[in-house]
């Protein structure tokens, strides 16, 4: 990152972690041991825990070399790995949880992830099974149209986002441009069956539950939102159903950790004004985004768009 920008505190982003007992190695994933490099590497001293983050936001005193850290999704490898570290570390961190996860109908965004990575060959073998799903084989000419439309968009994303490959990012952008949300899990929902794979088994082993919210709540950690039901294209949805989205996700929230909350992360990286002003209204007052991308040589646009180095890119 350029330090010749200005105003670039920000948060370092977290998701998806493996030991060598209970959670796999996959895509995106680290070990305690690199945790802690990449702890060693930004300096204990530069991280700040998350009320005082926030607060010094507020005063407008953080400087420009602090950080905080931030954990998506809500999954049990991130406390039953991380978690114990932070105590021992003493750092409080914050924690986004999307909570369609404590429900009978959990959103399907990590088992179909937990899907790709742990039951092929590799990544790119999941890839090549989804793309010769025969929807793609129907609508081969429109799919063929659609690539060629997204070239630029891949090569830029692949500058924001470098641990991405090109099959990566393609995957990404069908799921989230190409297809509509009913056809991608009607096309993974096949795949399963065809793998004969049970989302029961997999569910099991994915989330945290509510017990360990209360438990690391007590402890100092400091939770938020992240939509209910974790849309990977909120901007697809009616302005309705995004409120909704975040209208439920607080509610289940607030009755677990029963406190008042005043963070989130959008999914993603995905907003708009509409939901800026949402978020405002509710006294949401601090938001992050999913990556340092400047704009107009800023990289912190306002308070609700705090930008969010992806651990990733400290481990390349």
């Amino acid at each position: 990152m350029n330090k010749k920008k200005k105003n670039f505190f920000h948060g370092i982003m977290f998701h998806h972690f493996h030991d060598k007992k209970n959670f796999l190695k996959s895509q995106g994933s680290i070990s305690k041991e690199e945790f802690l490099k990449i702890i060693k590497k930004i300096g204990i001293k530069n991280i700040l825990n998350a009320d005082l983050f926030e607060k010094k936001l507020y005063q407008k005193k953080i400087k420009s070399n602090q950080v905080c850290l931030t954990f998506d999704d809500g999954l049990l490898c991130q406390y039953k790995i991380v978690y114990p570290l932070l105590r021992k570390l003493k750092i409080k961190a914050f924690w986004f949880v999307y909570t369609s996860i404590f429900t009978n109908k959990p959103s399907p965004l990590e088992i179909y992830r937990e899907f790709r990575n742990n039951y092929f060959k590799d990544i790119n073998e999941f890839y090549n099974f989804f793309f010769s799903d025969n929807f793609f084989l129907k609508n081969k000419e429109t799919f063929n149209k659609f690539k060629k439309k997204i070239k630029k968009e891949i090569k830029f994303k692949k500058k924001i986002f470098p641990f991405y490959s090109n099959n990566d990012l393609l995957f990404r952008l069908t799921r989230d441009q190409f297809l509509s949300q009913n056809q991608y899990m009607e096309i993974m929902t096949r795949l399963m069956k065809t793998k004969k794979v049970k989302t029961s088994k997999i569910i099991k082993k994915l989330f945290i539950q509510k017990k360990h919210i209360v438990e690391m709540k007590k402890n100092g950690q400091v939770f938020g939102l992240h939509s209910h039901n974790h849309p990977t294209n909120i901007n697809k949805l009616n302005y309705k159903d995004q409120i909704n989205e975040y209208k439920i996700n607080l509610k289940y929230l607030k009755k677990i950790t029963k406190t008042n909350i005043t963070c989130m992360s959008h999914p993603c990286g995905e907003y708009n004004k509409k939901l800026l002003n949402f978020f405002l209204k509710k006294k949401i007052t601090l938001g992050f985004k999913s990556n340092m991308s400047p704009t107009n040589n800023k990289i912190n646009l306002s308070n609700l768009e705090i930008a969010r180095e992806d651990h990733s890119n400290l481990i390349i």
